[in-house]
């Protein structure tokens, strides 16, 4: 593990590796972006609305080869284009900081989530657990360049008063700053912080508004911040960041009820459902392979009837927090429509980072005797199936489902396979040129809205902010893609690489070099053709030391430029102990409990004799 250097020897060794490598950058962004419009050209510049969904997964959306109905999303992406090779990262306070900042987590502030920054971590420059003050928020730049810039949903980079929206230069915002919580009240997760706190336009909220419901109230609000500068002349910004759908699934119960008994048929059935309908959108290859299920998780096919029942219904609620989700969205657009300002807006739809698998409620409530446990049993203690999606109740709907989330793909948020950091993209509006409803294919990252939006604005990136160097932007500008003129935005010996909680990885190409803790990795490196093989079912490290050794060389270039350093301690520590041994998954095996009754022939059959 990298040890720490005391705070200020990092922070003056980080600024003068900035240093060396921003005059490039600064330079480059310069001659490239056009000042700032002035107010005449303000109304031929685009609006601009980024929507990020809360742990919804890669397969959900209809577009994307989901059952799930989300009509709306869909006719986005008729409109625009589809990207199925876009990149988060594997939680989601990470990804909203290089969505917001373009700049690498270990140097904005979110090297870590703050809910988990380690003991050799803290002091740190680049592990504030919130974003820090040393970057340039993409909210500021466009304010800055003559836009109106809005914020509604969920915050999770910082609660001070220096940290809120307001202060990282949204000019509106209603936001809920913690990372989840009740959608129909203040309650929060936990007995040490039982109250979500909120803000609106740069207050602390003391209450919600009356009739309070997380998904329509941001949009309601968002709504009203829109129509209240109709007609000044100026484009606006706004990000849209749903709580839907990250647990617990609390929703309306006339949303509750629209996929009754389709899910009994178990998760394995429709994950190959979703990949035939992917490969058959184009979303997928053919020949494509579904990532072996986890092998914790049990066959639904030896499951009781009424065990499936309930586990569907999980899914069942997760499916209507979606459509109601995309219902808001709905709203969202025919609002634009109707005010004419639809044609004129660009539209950037993603989820924050895989589906979620892990039972994050049994984990914050802990043993039984246990503050927080003691809290969860009065708090969250609607625990009849009648009453899931109520105040009070809290359901995820755990592994099984969270992987067909993220069909095809392997593993869900919090590790570093494809299904913890790959996402569904959509992108529509006046800057998209390439044929609508068309589907790229194209290596992206959430870095890359960053650049892409200050081109689209005529907006520049500073080389100081405060007297201080801002660090480089690390994504690149969609712009020659989305006008038609490229395939891709990266060539094949550009890469990126992500760690959090001292899980690993590295993309190159059509190569990726992975390490994971055990049991969902191996404790050590691992190679994947992630073209080939989305599964990541192969493992190809011992047929190919050059390739890893070639990539083990970017991972430290990595490491060196983006002061990472490795957590003593982590929520994996005790993982390979706390779970079953992990095993290869065989479809049919055992044979013990897959054998029917055998029925002999008729004509052989016979009563005993006397």
């Amino acid at each position: 593990m990298e040890t720490a250097m005391q705070p200020a020897a990092r922070e003056r060794a980080v600024r003068k590796t900035l240093l060396g490598s921003l005059g490039l950058v600064v330079l480059a962004a310069t001659l490239a972006a056009p000042p700032p419009a002035s107010a005449a050209d303000s109304a031929r510049r685009p609006n601009i609305v980024v929507i990020v969904a809360d742990d919804m997964g890669f397969a959900d959306m209809g577009a994307f080869g989901g059952e799930i109905r989300t009509p709306n999303l869909d006719s986005l992406a008729k409109d625009g284009v589809r990207f199925t090779n876009f990149y988060t990262h594997a939680s989601c306070s990470p990804t909203r900081s290089m969505l917001l900042s373009g700049v690498d987590t270990h140097l904005n502030g979110l090297g870590n989530m703050s809910e988990w920054i380690a003991p050799n971590q803290r002091g740190a420059v680049g592990y504030e657990g919130y974003l820090n003050d040393r970057v340039a928020t993409l909210p500021q730049l466009l304010k800055d360049a003559g836009y109106h810039t809005y914020m509604v949903g969920k915050w999770h980079l910082g609660k001070q008063p220096d940290q809120i929206p307001r202060a990282r230069g949204f000019e509106r915002d209603f936001a809920l700053l913690d990372g989840g919580g009740s959608y129909w009240d203040m309650t929060n997760i936990s007995a040490v912080a039982p109250k979500s706190v909120f803000t609106e336009d740069g207050r602390y909220l003391t209450k919600l508004p009356k009739d309070y419901y997380a998904t329509k109230t941001y949009t309601d609000k968002l709504i009203g911040y829109i129509d209240a500068n109709r007609g000044d002349g100026k484009p606006f910004f706004a990000y849209v960041a749903h709580q839907a759908p990250h647990d617990p699934y609390h929703l309306p119960k006339d949303w509750r009820n629209r996929h009754v008994g389709e899910y009994d048929k178990g998760w394995d059935a429709v994950r190959q459902e979703r990949l035939k309908r992917q490969v058959e959108m184009g979303i997928m290859p053919a020949g494509t392979e579904l990532a072996e299920r986890m092998w914790f998780v049990p066959d639904p096919i030896v499951l009781a009837p009424a065990s499936r029942a309930i586990l569907g219904k999980k899914m069942e609620l997760y499916a209507g927090l979606v459509e109601n989700m995309d219902h808001h969205i709905g709203r969202l657009v025919d609002h634009l429509k109707k005010i004419g300002e639809y044609e004129n807006t660009i539209f950037i739809f993603f989820g924050d980072n895989g589906a979620e698998g892990t039972d994050l409620f049994g984990m914050i409530a802990g043993s039984p005797g246990s503050r927080d446990n003691l809290y969860a049993a009065i708090n969250w203690n609607q625990t009849n199936f009648n009453a899931w999606g109520d105040p009070g109740s809290w359901v995820g709907y755990g592994p099984m489902w969270a992987q067909v989330s993220m069909t095809p793909f392997g593993q869900f948020k919090g590790w570093l396979a494809e299904g913890g950091i790959r996402n569904a993209l959509i992108v529509s509006g006046p800057d998209v040129k390439r044929p609508a409803g068309s589907i790229n294919h194209g290596f992206m990252h959430v870095a890359d809205v960053m650049p892409t939006l200050l081109e689209m604005a005529g907006a520049v990136y500073p080389a100081t902010r405060n007297g201080e160097p801002v660090p480089p932007l690390m994504g690149k500008s969609w712009g020659p893609m989305l006008a038609g003129k490229a395939d891709s935005v990266r060539t094949d010996q550009d890469y990126l690489a992500w760690e959090v909680f001292g899980n690993r990885a590295v993309r190159q190409g059509d190569w990726k070099l992975r390490w994971q803790f055990k049991p969902y990795g191996k404790g050590d490196w691992e190679l994947f053709n992630v073209a080939k093989d989305p599964a990541e079912r192969n493992d190809l490290a011992a047929q190919n030391p050059d390739k890893v050794k070639a990539m083990l060389a970017l991972w430290e270039s990595y490491v060196k430029a983006n002061n990472v350093i490795l957590p003593s301690r982590g929520p994996f520590d005790t993982l390979e102990k706390d779970m079953p041994q992990r095993v290869t998954v065989y479809p049919g095996f055992p044979p013990l409990i897959y054998q029917r009754q055998f029925v002999p022939p008729k004509e052989l059959l016979a009563d005993p004799r006397p």
